[in-house]
């Protein structure tokens, strides 16, 4: 059994004992995890690359290295020091900055923190970061919002309002012809590419990246959380984004996703984008927004 596949098992039986949530003085571990340094594996690297649209060639793909520490950061939350439930954990947002461009062959030192343990509407957010070093220089680092569900007060309040709001709404437009809220909410960026997404994209995914998640995996599997069929991965939904708006490699700099909704495989989905490529968002046919993100770049 891999290591992230001993994190999930762990993770499964340890989340029913973990009640953050209801826990005001719970607390975030203090341990930083590293790998030692290492360059890219050339095999994994270059299925990551295929599967996501990526070059074949050229420095690692911005959002590489959050994969390649992955397993770090389960091992961290499926410890028993962790407050939270692995199990149910939703990925809700990512930024990532890239000091420089890292190239396949310098060795990469990964290390994995958790930062920040905040309270949300929706239950309790912990921020992970994520740190790649060459030879002791930070090249590269991400911050990862991962919302741990549980009923709250807030919850209930915005749950309230946003059913009255949608009553509201939903007379306003049937007089105006408008838009749904979805797409009075988000910015409307043109179409640029539709994608159509296979039903064994989370397996063929999991397999390049690690990430075996059952939500993933197959319809049955994917029922048990909740889920009517399988998700995708959000970090390839940021990775496709990021390999269609193109530009020179290790051109992008930076990048912040927001995680929407799921995309339920399979789907037809569009890649939209701002004319100068700093904006871009997923969206399906029917106008819900999956990812909205904005890039910078720079060489």
């Amino acid at each position: 059994m891999s290591g992230l596949s001993a994190s999930l098992v762990r993770g499964a039986v340890t989340s029913p004992f973990k009640h953050a949530g209801r826990r005001p003085d719970a607390t975030l571990p203090t341990d930083r995890l590293t790998l030692p340094a290492a360059p890219a594996a050339p095999g994994p690297l270059a299925a990551y690359r295929r599967i996501c649209g990526f070059p074949p060639s050229g420095p690692l793909p911005l959002t590489y290295p959050h994969v390649l520490a992955f397993p770090l950061a389960m091992r961290l939350m499926t410890g028993r020091s962790f407050p939270l439930p692995v199990v149910g954990l939703v990925h809700t947002w990512i930024e990532v900055s890239g000091v420089r461009a890292a190239q396949p062959h310098e060795a990469l030192e990964l290390t994995v923190y958790a930062d920040e343990l905040t309270p949300h509407r929706r239950g309790t957010e912990v921020t992970m970061v994520t740190e790649a070093r060459v030879g002791g220089e930070l090249v590269w680092e991400s911050r990862s919002g991962y919302l741990s569900r549980h009923a709250t007060k807030a919850e209930a309040k915005a749950e309230a309002e946003a059913e009255a709001e949608t009553e509201a709404g939903a007379e306003a437009e049937a007089e105006a012809g408008a838009p749904g809220k979805s797409a009075r909410k988000d910015p409307w960026l043109p179409a640029v590419a539709e994608w159509r997404l296979p039903g064994d994209l989370g397996r063929r995914y999991g397999a390049v990246s690690g990430d075996r998640n059952p939500i993933h995996l197959h319809p049955l599997t994917a029922r048990l959380f909740g889920f009517p069929r399988a998700i995708a991965h959000g970090m390839w939904t940021v990775a496709r984004c990021l390999a269609e708006a193109g530009g020179q490699p290790g051109e992008l700099r930076t990048v912040r996703a927001d995680f929407r909704a799921p995309v339920l495989l399979p789907a037809t989905v569009t890649y939209a984008a701002d004319p100068a490529g700093n904006a871009f968002a997923l969206r399906s046919g029917n106008g819900r927004v999956h990812l909205t993100g904005t890039v910078s770049r720079g060489l």
